[in-house]
């Protein structure tokens, strides 16, 4: 018989804040590095300890003991603590593809500044894994995965089965990701405390090492066994040395030791290379469980803060870092110094407890003003940069106007081409206090501005259709580089029209100028008290508020959409529970007043108002279940008799041309414990569908798994959840819901394949393992939520509805310039691609070389093709990895030109140099 080897690994696991604010965790994380520090400095017997996986711990305890900065960093090159790979352990799906990036990123540089950087790709309590996980960590030179959830460790009754993907015989396995990529997985099948608070006394040692030796065996494949020795703001076994010297006594069988990761992965790789490991494909999502522990509705809990995340995220990867890196084409130092800030910040409010709204109510408080810095700095660097451009913008050819023609620059930070409605303020004339104009002269003159006989230009000349807002007297001031600050009073108007095939990441330049010109007659939105229509789309408003929408290319039609369902929620931040035998509310045939709200050049809008009413939070019999910490899914409170106002306003946009009707509501929330969500029946015949998550659009089961019990099967998405299949004629057809900042949805089984998207989830305590009252999470006030319908024939990807959904993330942005010449056209891009099935990720200057990078990644589970247009003066292009490191894998360039083979599923970096 092998001799059994028991590695116990001494960690920590740190949520920086959670059931105690940040602050009262960190005093609690000072104690234990100073613990820590000691032990190691004292005791040779205790030999490793494992930094959590995540960098920003140093940063947090050197803010309060910088005097111990050299005392850890010998510990560390010294290989005793093990720090890195990531910046902080963030929940995975809630975050988006180019923040896991980030992080990876950002923890390699600071680990690397401090010693070797762990190559551990570690999830201990991530809230299931996104299937290119594997991908992800082959690219930064990680080839294993630990993780605690996502999925189990053997079939039902302890059997190995053969019928799902997601089951291994194991707690070791093979975890292979879309593209093929595959690591070696380590599930903490005995979660990552099973090694914890280990005796020194020797009968004390014998019971527990009986307990443990058998529990870890149950599904271990080699001799290995893992012991966690720590688990969440556990202070560090200071005796552990000799706790381990006493289990060497009383199990002298086995050989008990101080380990660390590296040895005890190689321990493993070496002893199962005759073993058949299972491979676990895909997505971790806990589907073979009965589905109430999954904490899949942290996805819904506090929707407020998805949604500025989903803000903050998108104005630094969708704008900030792509028109930096436009910037420094045409001669502007590239500010990684501040992305990097800025990334920081709102890394911060990434880990699970965090962004997944799990913790007490002062911990969130908190992120909403770290998002509010993250997003400010990189709002800065928006402005800064698009500015910079628009002066390099050539301009000269609306000098032919006069002297007081009004340029302007609109652009398309988004990875596709784009058209749509662009609204921009500019300033029509203005007095600087500089110029000793006292005010009430300064007032005068700018309220006797002439603003008549102007049109709206492009470069081509044409002049276009445009609403004109004239917002009067504003203050305004300059920050020159060089000078003190330039206040001005002005006079301002707002301009809202139609911009047409601006490039993608590109620019395309206008004038608001003197001109008799009338543009040219474009077809109307026929929008009347009750229909929309652009001659793609037509919607038609029923008496109760839904609507049924038509798309005209393919004759299809969707009735019923848009209906409202409320529903009481006795759970907690982590799971929905609905009250037993209460049936959901809709505005199904509740009446709603309709009306036009917006017929302007180039979009027109409805709006939809239900006045209704819904209870006004649970029965009294939850506040005695959570006091008493009655499990959820036993709990019996229903909800009140008493009732309070819902007033729902529903404004439905369509703008000239598009094939996506855009849905604003909002709504001012004064009841508690309850979850309202937007239904959208499909009505086709599909037993799949698909949603975003990251770097990848995954294709789920709409029906769990036989085990599932939880009425509720409802799902992570990132940018949409798409619902393909065959319609009531037979033919293909497709619906995609695109959202910002909803991140949970759910197909229902109701026959018709509902897509149901939560926009509010009010929930009054934080659950798990004690009473801890939050209630700030049911969210009273007021609340607006952005969603998108994109109809289409049935092909998500072929149809372009998915770069649809990724352009409602991203915001126009347009810069008032002067008349000038300049080297850029007055309408172009840095760089062009072409590829069907390919998503654009990334456009940005490399933290490692410097370079520009492009990333993007093919939605499809077959080879696809790039086609690249470099930016002007790339001299050579690589193949890099999600590090974004210089390689030797050269590209061809050819006149600027790049074709590249793209395998299933990949995710590709390409370093311009």
């Amino acid at each position: 018989m092998t001799k059994r080897t028991a590695h116990i690994l001494s960690h920590t696991h740190w949520d920086r804040e959670w059931y105690l604010p940040y602050e009262k965790h960190h005093v609690r994380l000072v104690q234990l590095m100073d613990s820590l520090l000691d032990t190691l400095e004292t005791d040779p017997g205790y030999r490793s300890f494992f930094l959590d996986g995540q960098t920003i711990i140093l940063d947090d305890y050197l803010e309060v003991r910088p005097e111990n900065r050299s005392r850890l960093e010998k510990l560390i090159r010294e290989g005793r603590i093990g720090i890195g790979p990531w910046y902080i352990l963030q929940d995975a799906f809630l975050t988006s593809g180019e923040a896991n990036v980030r992080n990876l990123q950002i923890g390699h540089e600071e680990a690397g500044r401090w010693g070797p950087v762990s190559k551990i790709g570690y999830f201990p309590d991530t809230f299931g894994l996104f299937g290119q996980t594997p991908q992800l960590m082959r690219q930064a030179g990680i080839d294993n995965a630990l993780f605690g959830r996502g999925v189990k460790p053997t079939g039902f009754n302890n059997e190995v089965g053969e019928s799902s993907a997601y089951e291994s015989s194991f707690s070791e396995l093979v975890w292979e990701g879309p593209d093929g990529s595959r690591v070696l997985g380590i599930l903490f099948a005995n979660w990552y405390s099973n090694g914890n608070e280990v005796p020194t006394d020797e009968e004390q040692s014998r019971a527990y090492w009986e307990r443990k030796l058998a529990d870890a065996g149950r599904y271990a494949s080699t001799p290995h066994l893992l012991f966690m020795n720590g688990c969440d703001h556990q202070p560090i076994q200071t005796d552990l040395a000799e706790a381990i010297r006493v289990a060497g006594a009383v199990e002298p069988d086995v050989e008990f030791v101080h380990s660390n990761f590296p040895d005890y992965l190689d321990a493993v790789r070496a002893a199962a290379g005759g073993s058949a490991l299972s491979v676990v494909r895909g997505e971790l999502r806990s589907q073979l469980t009965d589905g109430w522990g999954t904490l899949v509705n942290t996805a819904s809990s506090r929707v407020y803060l998805k949604q500025l995340n989903a803000a903050g995220q998108s104005v630094l990867e969708r704008s900030a870092e792509p028109l930096a890196a436009y910037a420094r084409l045409v001669g502007k130092d590239y500010p990684q110094h501040l992305l990097a800030y800025a990334w920081k910040l709102l890394l911060q409010n990434h880990p699970h407890d965090s962004i997944c709204g799990c913790s007490v109510d002062e911990v969130h408080r908190e992120m909403v003003t770290r998002f509010d810095k993250s997003r400010h700095v990189a709002e800065t660097i928006v402005a800064d940069s698009a500015a910079f451009v628009a002066e390099a913008v050539d301009t000269s050819v609306f000098g032919s106007y006069g002297a007081d023609a009004l340029p302007f620059v609109v652009f398309n930070p988004s990875g596709w081409k784009r058209s749509g409605t662009v609204s921009v303020e500019l300033d029509a004339a203005r007095i600087y206090f500089r110029d000793g104009v006292g005010f009430g002269e300064m007032n005068r003159r700018m309220k006797e501005l002439d603003l008549s006989g102007r049109a709206l230009v492009g470069a081509d000349g044409r002049a276009l259709a445009c609403k004109v807002e004239d917002l009067g007297l504003q203050f305004g001031y300059d920050l020159p580089d060089d000078a003190f600050r330039q206040p001005y009073q002005c006079r301002r108007v707002r301009l809202t029209f139609q911009a047409d095939a601006v490039p993608a990441l590109g620019h395309a330049a206008y004038a608001w100028v003197r001109s008799d010109a009338r543009p040219e007659t474009a077809p109307d939105i026929a929008a009347d008290a009750r229909t929309l229509d652009n001659g793609v789309l037509r919607v038609e408003v029923a008496e109760d508020g839904s609507f049924a929408l038509t798309d005209r290319r393919t004759g299809q039609t969707f009735p019923g959409l848009g209906i409202y369902e409320d529903s009481g929620d006795i759970g907690n931040e982590y799971m929905f529970m609905a009250p037993k035998g209460v049936e959901p509310l809709t505005t199904r045939g509740v009446p709603a007043a309709v009306s036009v709200v917006e017929n302007g050049p180039g979009r027109a809008s409805l709006e939809i108002v239900h006045e209704w009413a819904v209870p006004a939070s649970a029965d009294e019999t939850l506040d005695r279940e959570q006091r008493e910490i009655v499990y959820y899914p036993q709990r019996q409170a229903g909800r009140s008799a008493k009732l309070v106002p819902l007033r729902l306003r529903t404004v439905l946009s369509l703008e000239q041309g598009s094939g996506r009707l855009d849905i604003v509501s909002s709504f001012d929330n004064q009841a508690r414990d309850h979850r309202v969500r937007l239904l959208f029946p499909t009505n086709l015949q599909a037993d799949t569908h698909t949603a975003d998550s990251i770097f990848e659009a995954a294709v789920r089961s709409t029906e769990p798994a036989p085990e599932w019990e939880n009425p509720s099967n409802a799902q992570h998405q990132q940018a949409f959840a798409d619902v393909s299949g065959q319609a009531a004629d037979g033919s293909a057809a497709g619906l995609t819901v695109a959202n910002v900042g909803l991140c949970e949805y759910e197909v229902l089984r109701d026959g018709r394949n509902t897509i149901a998207v939560t926009l509010l989830r009010s929930t009054g305590e934080l659950g798990d393992w004690g009473y801890f009252p939050t209630p700030e999470a049911q969210c009273i006030g007021p609340h607006e939520a952005r969603l998108a319908l994109v109809p289409h024939g049935g092909d998500l990807v072929a149809s372009g509805a998915f770069a649809e959904a990724y352009q409602l993330q991203t915001p126009w942005t347009a810069v008032q310039t002067g008349v000038h010449v300049g080297k850029l056209a007055a309408v172009g891009s840095p760089l062009a691609w072409e590829g069907e099935s390919i998503a654009f990720s990334a456009f940005k200057a490399s933290p490692v070389t410097g370079d520009l990078v492009v990333r993007l990644y093919n939605l499809k589970r077959e080879p696809a093709s790039l086609r690249l247009l470099a930016p002007a003066g790339a001299s050579s292009a690589y193949k890099s990895g999600v590090l974004e490191q210089e390689t030797e894998e050269a590209l061809e360039l050819r006149d600027g030109r790049l074709e590249l083979a793209v395998g299933p599923a990949e995710i590709v970096t390409i370093g311009l140099r």
